[in-house]
């Protein structure tokens, strides 16, 4: 298929989000191009949950699929690090406005819209054995595998004050729950009372290792050498937006728990009129289902966008 010399619309990100908004531009005849690098975020997981009409699916053949059903409308595909979006001077005849979307291989494409679905990045502490066991037995959502670990050993290591909550959110799950509260700060007495409460066992020491098959239960060690054993730990990471790339245009950044992440409206669109943002990338907490749905709004935003500019690209000539 022949590249057009200005794109429609360029999605960033292969995720749930981009494909959504590759899938709604597609089918509205946009000239679409999706560029990824194959690095999902939910890639450790075999399987995902709460997602309606495809429970327990593997997330890496959803977006087989996704890739499947957007490419049959005429969406393109390519591998592909975005290095950065830019904004060059504006034309001085009426001609459609256009970004710049430049790649690590030198390429430069123009495009009249971007959607950013480039997700976010988990950054984890360095303690032995922990990386190994993301996405299989070290986990963050309770709700994507809470329900996989119901009744059985759960442990809840803190990084940052957000572990009370999810301290609290696990006990759903089971009446076995150590929380390991070194990363949440010294607890006061009301906090501690309130965790007891339910059955909490505290322990205030640091982890400092995780032994044993990545794909079993886990011997968790403390600074002082205790260990005891568990079916899975749950916790959050600091949660990094993929959004680099779009440093150069200076776009308005809302504080939220999890850090600074892209300002937008119900529709997406950031304080740039041609750049979108859907999925992780501006709404950290969002599951696969919410992210679709935002990549399908956004798609649908950014096509309104475009066709209203072609009425007045028309009505100028």
């Amino acid at each position: 298929m022949t590249e057009p010399r200005i794109w429609d619309a360029i999605v960033i990100g292969g995720g749930s989000a981009g494909l959504s908004a590759a899938l709604a531009l597609g089918r509205a005849l946009r000239r679409t191009l999706v560029l990824d690098t194959g690095q999902p975020r939910n890639r450790f997981a075999e399987h995902m949950h709460t997602v309606l009409g495809q429970e327990g699916t593997n997330p890496l053949d959803l977006l087989a699929r996704g890739r499947e059903e957007a490419g049959s409308y005429g969406v393109q595909f390519r591998i592909a690090e975005v290095l950065q979006v830019t904004q060059p001077p504006t034309p001085e005849q009426p001609a459609p406005h256009t970004l710049e979307v430049s790649l690590a291989n030198g390429a430069v494409l123009t495009t009249r819209a971007v959607i950013a679905a480039s997700g976010v990045r988990d950054l984890l502490p360095e303690i032995p054995g922990l990386h190994q066991r993301w996405g299989k037995t070290v986990l963050h959502c309770p709700y994507c595998h809470g329900t996989e670990y119901a009744g059985q050993r759960i442990g809840v290591l803190a990084l940052s004050p957000m572990g009370l909550h999810h301290a609290e959110l696990l006990r759903q799950w089971t009446q076995n729950l150590t929380f390991f509260s070194a990363g949440a700060g010294e607890l006061d007495a009301a906090t501690t009372r309130r965790l007891e409460s339910r059955g909490i066992h505290i322990d205030p020491r640091p982890v400092t290792e995780l032994r044993g098959d990545p794909e079993g239960p886990a011997t968790v060690v403390t600074e002082d050498g205790f260990t005891q054993e568990l079916d899975a730990i749950f916790t959050l990471g600091q949660v990094i937006p993929n959004d680099e790339y779009l440093s150069h245009l200076e776009l308005e950044r809302a504080d939220t728990p999890a850090g600074s992440f892209l300002q937008v409206d119900h529709g997406g669109q950031t304080s740039h009129p041609r750049v979108w943002a859907a999925g992780n990338i501006a709404s950290p907490m969002a599951n696969v289902p919410m992210s679709i749905s935002a990549g399908t709004f956004a798609g649908a935003m950014a096509n309104g966008v475009l066709v209203t500019e072609d009425f007045d690209l028309a009505e100028q000539h």
